[in-house]
């Protein structure tokens, strides 16, 4: 095998590509193999030895054996009396005792990876089979649907009240978005793409229940194709010393963490922070009881940075005593070292009873001699209450850091709880369409603190799940800037109800601890739907009546797919069917690409644009 391995870096010697300073290449060696690059093939089989030892004759064929190839090039040379045949080299092995990193197919996989799931579901209780479109096959499509689309119904909110087609529209501007949030993020990217510093997002958990109604014959794949298409587009938007904070539960979290991977890189990997989000586990709780959730965060580069949590008063307090020196609070802290060293083993002298005081066995003091006598003259050691004791450091507030590294454990007493973000939304008396709360809101605590590690005043905060609208109110009161999207009906009782009360100084959540006392605006626009339309009347149809007048609609303004032939409708037929039938043969009818209408057909009279919203779409996206 020496020998082998000494005839193929003589007959590569000359070629940069495949060797250094008479060494294989062994990784360009390995990706080549696996391309079966012509040039390397060439090489193999111009040396007798190296083509009867990798290519195999299959019927006067010859056929290159890459597997034993690529094995051959990346062994280790062990020495003769070696007592393992394996390498030097710690990973996963496949059966046949392939490194998997070698093979580079360690992936998630699930069906559906390659394609796009729309997902307009924008009521709760809402369960659609949703169309995938293939990333290969269907381009064309997939570039339709992710064409800027058109807005409309653009209104400013502020202390004066709701100012409709507001003409001082700018790029400052807070913004809330309702409708598809995968449309909205592709609509926004070319306007604040690398912009964005911070993005927090609380998906659906994929839970009963939880608002994740999709495709219950394959739920789990099509939660992972969903969140996908929305975390590629979203990476876009992200400055490059930005980052993504994602809010889970123990049933996605670890598919989750891996799909992070694959978008953002596993280097840009930064923590899992665990959230208790309860404070109390519930008596009926059955099993192991839920106590927590999942925040991963991911950077979008390696020049991300965090920002130091403020003190708190509580750490400020053990600061107690103050010497009127000028110098400040201060309290005692230790004199002994972590770590040991011989020459910090030395007696400290208390100057007022001149008893002399030795670390403990094994252990030493923190500082030279020459450094604890400067300390004794400056008066920076306390030796007790009447001076007679044994010396401690005098720790001054003016020199501790001023700020807390945050870490991956978060309490309810420092981040929330959710029953106390539900007392926070109750007493801004956010109550839905159905007389009902929003049920899973997050505290303002817990946003405080992910926006203040992760930005600064003045940055573009995202978040594409908005819900109730935590982040954009935690982010004014922070005088961050905000991008909230959403396109449950929810929106304008939720989220635009709770940020107009920011703007007015409502003082609940975090207002008080910030001293938040109101300002700012915002505005809001929403997609231009069309076919959407027809699908929200479909679904709140009735009666059998009412979906057949839906239908005469359709006819003269829906878009249908390219193979319904409407010719051949049988209205005597249809009419035989269940209501639940008609209304899903009348929702596979429609173009599911013309859900909404794109930027570029605005001037078409089919969508009857106003003049009014094509003024506004011009300034939004910059095309006056």
């Amino acid at each position: 095998m020496q020998n082998l391995q000494n005839q193929l870096i003589e007959l590569l010697k000359d070629d940069t590509n495949y060797t250094s300073e008479s060494k294989l290449l062994k990784n360009k060696l390995t990706e080549d193999a696996l391309k079966l690059e012509p040039i390397l093939l060439k090489y193999l089989l111009s040396n007798d030895r190296l083509k009867k030892h990798f290519f195999l004759d299959v019927d006067e064929t010859l056929v290159f054996d890459k597997d034993k190839f690529i094995q051959f090039v990346n062994d280790k040379e062990f020495l003769p009396d070696s007592y393992t045949s394996f390498r030097n080299k710690i990973g996963l092995l496949d059966e046949d005792g392939k490194y998997f990193s070698e093979k580079r197919d360690v992936v998630l996989a699930w069906p559906y990876k390659d394609c796009v799931l729309e997902g307009g579901q924008d009521k709760e209780d809402q369960n659609r089979d949703e169309i995938f479109y293939n990333e290969v096959l269907a381009p064309d499509e997939i570039d339709r649907l992710f064409d800027p689309k058109v807005l409309t119904n653009f209104k400013r909110y502020d202390r004066e009240g709701e100012h409709k087609n507001p003409q001082d529209l700018n790029r400052d501007d807070n913004l809330i978005i309702k409708g598809n949030n995968l449309l909205a993020l592709h609509s926004l990217e070319k306007l604040y793409r690398g912009k964005v510093k911070l993005i927090y997002i609380d998906p659906p958990y994929n839970r009963n229940g939880d608002g994740f109604g999709y495709n219950d014959k394959f739920n789990h794949s099509s939660w992972l194709t969903f969140i996908k298409n929305r975390l590629e587009i979203s990476k876009k938007l992200l400055i490059q010393d930005g980052s993504i904070w994602v809010n889970i539960d123990d049933n996605e979290a670890h598919y989750l963490k891996i799909l992070l991977d694959q978008v953002f890189g596993r280097d840009n990997f930064k923590r899992n922070i665990i959230w208790q989000k309860k404070y109390a586990a519930a008596n009926d709780a059955k099993g192991i009881p839920d106590m927590h959730d999942h925040i991963i965060v991911f950077s979008r580069s390696n020049s991300f940075k965090i920002n130091l949590l403020p003190r708190t008063e509580k750490q400020d307090k053990l600061y107690k005593h103050d010497d009127g020196d000028g110098k400040g609070k201060w309290r005692t802290d230790n004199m002994l070292a972590k770590s040991f060293s011989e020459q910090y083993v030395f007696p400290i002298t208390n100057p007022n009873t001149g008893k002399e005081y030795l670390p403990k066995k094994s252990k030493c003091w923190r500082a030279s001699k020459e450094t604890v006598d400067l300390w004794v003259n400056e008066d920076r050691i306390f030796f007790g209450k009447d001076g007679k004791g044994a010396p401690q450091l005098k720790r001054y507030l003016r020199k501790v850091q001023q700020g807390i590294v945050p870490v991956s454990w978060w309490p309810f007493e420092d981040a929330g709880h959710n029953d106390e973000a539900k007392k926070e939304i109750e007493k801004l008396d956010l109550i839905l369409d159905d007389g009902s709360y929003f049920d899973t809101p997050k505290p303002e605590k817990l946003l405080k603190r992910i926006i203040e590690i992760g930005s600064d005043e003045n940055d573009i905060i995202l978040d594409f799940f908005a819900g109730s609208g935590t982040t954009g109110a935690v982010a004014q009161k922070l005088k961050r800037r905000y991008i909230l999207l959403e396109q449950m009906d929810y929106v304008k009782p939720a989220i635009i109800k709770r940020l107009n009360k920011v703007i007015t100084g409502e003082k609940g959540g975090i207002s008080n601890s910030v001293d938040w006392r109101g300002g700012g605006s915002f505005v809001y626009a929403e997609l231009k739907k069309w076919n959407q339309n027809y699908i929200d009347e479909i679904e709140s149809t009735k009666t059998i009546k009412e979906l057949l007048k839906v239908y005469g609609k359709m006819k003269d303004e829906a878009f249908f797919r390219y193979d319904v032939d409407l010719t051949s409708f049988d209205i005597e037929e249809f009419s035989e069917l269940e209501l639940e039938q008609q209304k899903e043969v009348l929702l596979e009818c429609l173009d599911k690409n013309h859900l909404y209408v794109n930027l570029s057909e605005m001037d078409d009279t089919t969508y009857d644009i106003s003049d009014e919203d094509k003024a506004m779409n011009k300034k939004f996206y910059g095309l006056d």
